[in-house]
C-alpha cells in the first residue's frame, strides 16, 4: 500500500480542494472537572509524599492572579518534613464533625502552604486570599493532589512556631486525599451542613437555578 493511499482516497471521495478535518483530542481537564475534583479532603494518603518543589509549583500560580488594586500583599511559606507536624498540632479540622476527631490517626497531611499578608487584613486582602486559595487548590488538583483550606488555628501561635515575619491568615494542607466526597444538590433555604454517612462525605450545594436573583 502506498504511503499516501489514504490521502488519495480522501481526494477521490471529497475532491482535491476539500479541507481535511483535524480532530484534536482534549488531554487537559476542563475547569468544571477541576472544580468538581477540588474538594476539601480531611484525610490524606500517608504513602504519597509532597516535596517542597511541588508546593513551590503550587505557590507559583500566584504570580498570575488578579489582585485588588494590584497590591499583591500575600506571601507564602511552604512547609514539609519535621516542621509539618508542628503545624498540624496547631490546626483544627472538621468543625461540623467534632465526634470524628478528624483527621483520623495516620491520615494527617504532611505538607502545608501558610498564607500571610504584608499589610493589615482588609476586605481587599481577604478578596486576594480567596482568589489565591481557590487557585492553588485547583493547581493541586491538576497535579493529581488535593487541598484543604484551614482557618481554624491560633494565628499568633502559628506565627511563633514558624518564626514568620507576618501574621498567617490561612493554611492550605496539601496531599493525596482519601475521602469519598459527594456533592448533594439542595434548594435554597435547605441545610448546608456537611455530614458523613456510610463512609461518604456529603456536601450540600445550592442548585445553580436557585443562585439566580
Amino acid at each position: 500500500m502506498a504511503d499516501n493511499y489514504l490521502e488519495k482516497k480522501y481526494e477521490e471521495t471529497f475532491g482535491a480542494d476539500a479541507k481535511k478535518k483535524v480532530i484534536v483530542k482534549r488531554t487537559n481537564p476542563s475547569l468544571e472537572t477541576l472544580l468538581h475534583r477540588n474538594r476539601s479532603h480531611r484525610g490524606f494518603d500517608p504513602c504519597v509524599s509532597v516535596p517542597r518543589s511541588k508546593l513551590e509549583e503550587i505557590i507559583s500560580v500566584n504570580s498570575l492572579l488578579p489582585s485588588a488594586g494590584n497590591r499583591q500583599t500575600l506571601r507564602f511559606r511552604p512547609v514539609t518534613g519535621d516542621l509539618a507536624q508542628k503545624v498540624m498540632e496547631q490546626l483544627r479540622f472538621g468543625a461540623a464533625l467534632p465526634e470524628l476527631h478528624l483527621p483520623l490517626a495516620g491520615e494527617e497531611p504532611k505538607a502545608f502552604i501558610i498564607i500571610c499578608s504584608t499589610a493589615p487584613e482588609t476586605r481587599f486582602v481577604d478578596m486576594d486570599l480567596g482568589i489565591s486559595l481557590q487557585s492553588m487548590g485547583l493547581k493541586a488538583v491538576e497535579m493529581g493532589l488535593n487541598a484543604l483550606i484551614v482557618c481554624a488555628f491560633d494565628r499568633e501561635k502559628l506565627q511563633k512556631v514558624l518564626d514568620l515575619p507576618y501574621l498567617p491568615l490561612a493554611v492550605l494542607a496539601i496531599g493525596k486525599g482519601t475521602d469519598t466526597i459527594f456533592l448533594k444538590p439542595v434548594r435554597s433555604g435547605e441545610s448546608l451542613a456537611y455530614y458523613r454517612r456510610d463512609g461518604v462525605h456529603y456536601v450540600p450545594k445550592i442548585r445553580a437555578e436557585d443562585l439566580m436573583v
